[in-house]
C-alpha cells in the first residue's frame, strides 16, 4: 500500500501495443525510447516477437491472443492510460483481440500507425490484417498515420505523390478515424522536400467540419531512417497526452523526427539502415569528434 504521506506527481501515460524489434531500432523499444524522452511514463502491450536487425526481418513469432488481451488488462486496471499507441499487429486475430480489450476498457484516445510492412520491404501485415483494421479499429482511432505503401494497400490503389494526398486522406477519413496523416517520406530520394498531409474532422456548434494541413520539410540526408513511422507515431501520441491539440502535436513530432534523423546521420549501427537518434537531448551525437569518441 502507498504511503499516504507519498505526493502525487501526474505524467503522461503512454501505451505501446506492438511487435518487439530485437535490434532495437523500431517496434515497441524506439516506442518508449521517444515516450521517455519526451517525459512521458511509457508501458509496453507485446503483440509479436520479430527476429530483426537493420539488414531485415528474418522472423516473426506472435504472441498468443489470451496474453496480449492479459497485457492490456494488466494494465489499464491498475496503471490507466492517458492514450495509446497502436504499431505492429500482425494478424486479423490479433487486431480483433487489441479491438475488443480497447472497446472493453472504453479508450478514447488511439493512435494507429497501421504497420503492414517494415523499412527492409518484409510483411508485417496482408490484406487480411489491413481489412480487420479498418473493420475493427479505424472506428475508434484518434490518428492513423499510414506512410504511402500503407495508405496504398489500405486503398487499394497506388498513391503516386503530394498531389493524390487530399483525395487519399478523405477516402482514408471515410472508413472511420477522426483524422489521418499521409506520410509522404517514403517517396524516391529525388523528392528533397517531404509533405505529409492532415486531415481531421471537428465538430463546430454541432455540425461536422473537416480540416486539413500539409507539412512540408526537407529530407534529412541520411541512410538511418530505422524506427521513423514508429518514432513519429509514438512522439505524436506523447505530445496529445501532454495536451497540444492535433496540428499542433503532429508539428511538433515531425520536427522531432527531424532533429533525430539529424542526430542519426553518422551514428555507426549494424552493417544496413541504422535508427534515427531519438535521445538526442540527453546525448548529442554532435559532440562526436572526427575520430568517433565522445
Amino acid at each position: 500500500m502507498k504511503s499516504t504521506l507519498q505526493t502525487s506527481v501526474n505524467i503522461p501515460k503512454v501505451l505501446t501495443i506492438a511487435g518487439s524489434d530485437s535490434g532495437g531500432g523500431a517496434g515497441l523499444q524506439a516506442d518508449l525510447k521517444v515516450i521517455t524522452a519526451l517525459g512521458g511514463y511509457g508501458m509496453s502491450v507485446i503483440t509479436a516477437i520479430t527476429a530483426q536487425n537493420t539488414l531485415g526481418v528474418t522472423r516473426i513469432q506472435d504472441i498468443d491472443l489470451d496474453v496480449v488481451e492479459a497485457q492490456i488488462d494488466a494494465v489499464l486496471l491498475d496503471i490507466g492510460v492517458d492514450i495509446v499507441k497502436i504499431g505492429m499487429l500482425a494478424s486479423p486475430e490479433i487486431v480483433r483481440t487489441v479491438s475488443s480489450a480497447l472497446k472493453r476498457h472504453n479508450i478514447k484516445k488511439i493512435v494507429l500507425d497501421p504497420v503492414l510492412r517494415a523499412t527492409s520491404g518484409a510483411s508485417l501485415g496482408g490484406d487480411d490484417t489491413a481489412q480487420a483494421m479498418i473493420t475493427d479499429l479505424f472506428p475508434i482511432a484518434s490518428l492513423i498515420t499510414p506512410n504511402l505503401d500503407e495508405a496504398s494497400l489500405l486503398l487499394g490503389r497506388d498513391i503516386a505523390g503530394p498531389d493524390d494526398f487530399k483525395l487519399a486522406a478523405q477516402e482514408l477519413l471515410d472508413m472511420g478515424p477522426q483524422a489521418v496523416l499521409i506520410k509522404g517520406g517514403h517517396l524516391d530520394s529525388t523528392h528533397t522536400q517531404i509533405t505529409d498531409y492532415l486531415m481531421w474532422r471537428t465538430l463546430e456548434d454541432g455540425l461536422e467540419i473537416v480540416q486539413s494541413k500539409e507539412f512540408k520539410h526537407y529530407r534529412v540526408n541520411t541512410l538511418n531512417t530505422h524506427g521513423t513511422g514508429c518514432t513519429l507515431a509514438s512522439a505524436i501520441a506523447t505530445y496529445l497526452s501532454d495536451g497540444h491539440d492535433l496540428s499542433h502535436a503532429v508539428g511538433k513530432a515531425i520536427a522531432f523526427v527531424e532533429a533525430g534523423l539529424e542526430a542519426g546521420r553518422f551514428l555507426s549501427i549494424g552493417e544496413g539502415p541504422g535508427p534515427l537518434w531519438p535521445m538526442f537531448e540527453f546525448y548529442p551525437t554532435a559532440l562526436i569528434d572526427e575520430e568517433g569518441k565522445y
